[in-house]
């Protein structure tokens, strides 16, 4: 029964990562072509929803199985930079006012690192954890993105724990806000509960894996952000104004 229960759990963190490629994309790309507060707007996004909970799921399984952790947090912080114009530039916000999701994982990780340290007292632990998320306040997820990968990995091995956990500041901090302040088109928000099914489907295995694939999967979000930014832009506004 056990072997039966475990063969279930199909998708390994590579498929986890296309899972992410194509939630990003499609919700991204929706922003500037799917008329807003249709039917279709809110499909696309609930969808869209999977990306941050499993990016946020990644960075704490690639905390616990990377050989350097210094390496792992310069390599997130660089392509937080990296991301940040692309990421204002598509969304046509001014470049102080805010930044990527990438900057809210950096911090997140940090944060991680802090909480997992034996040598730091509790309140150290707390502190830490307090000032990443004023750090993350202004990016994509802010601090939400920062408290589900501090819980993934306070509770790592304990599914069920990670699981309400990550459901209580879904909802709590995420979703039921969203709706309440700005509208009930925002009520694709609680599509992060979308996630918890995909994790119960997590092996724990890496699955295929290169340098390609681990450096491809962070160039993706820059990149695609450029290429949505060219094609909104330069195509789609030559139709418009052609």
């Amino acid at each position: 029964m056990e072997m039966v229960l475990e063969n279930k759990k199909a998708l390994t963190a590579y498929a986890l990562k296309i899972i992410v490629i194509v939630a990003m994309f499609a919700d991204h790309a929706s922003t500037w072509i799917v008329a807003r507060g249709t039917a279709l707007d809110i499909a696309v996004h609930i969808f869209g929803r999977l990306a941050a909970p499993i990016m946020c799921y990644l960075i704490v399984e690639g905390y616990f199985h990377t050989s350097n952790v210094r390496k792992y947090t310069i390599r997130l912080l660089a392509f937080a930079a990296i991301s940040h114009f692309p990421y204002v530039m598509y969304f046509d916000i001014p470049w102080w006012q805010a930044t990527s999701v990438m900057w809210g994982l950096a911090m997140g990780l940090i944060a991680l690192i802090a909480t997992q340290n034996p040598k730091l007292a509790l309140w150290q632990k707390i502190t830490v954890v307090v000032i990443c998320c004023l750090l993350s306040w202004t990016a994509n997820w802010n601090y939400i993105s920062v408290l589900w990968i501090v819980l993934f990995g306070m509770f790592r091995g304990q599914f069920e724990k990670q699981m309400i956990s990550f459901a209580l500041v879904g909802i709590f901090l995420y979703a039921i806000p969203g709706v309440r302040d700005l509208g009930w088109e925002f009520v694709y928000r609680f599509g992060v509960l979308l996630a918890i099914p995909v994790f119960a489907l997590y092996n724990g295995q890496r699955g295929r894996d290169s340098a390609f694939i681990k450096w491809g999967f962070y160039a993706f979000y820059p990149l695609h952000l450029v290429a949505l930014h060219l094609f909104v832009h330069g195509v789609l506004g030559r139709v418009t104004h052609g």
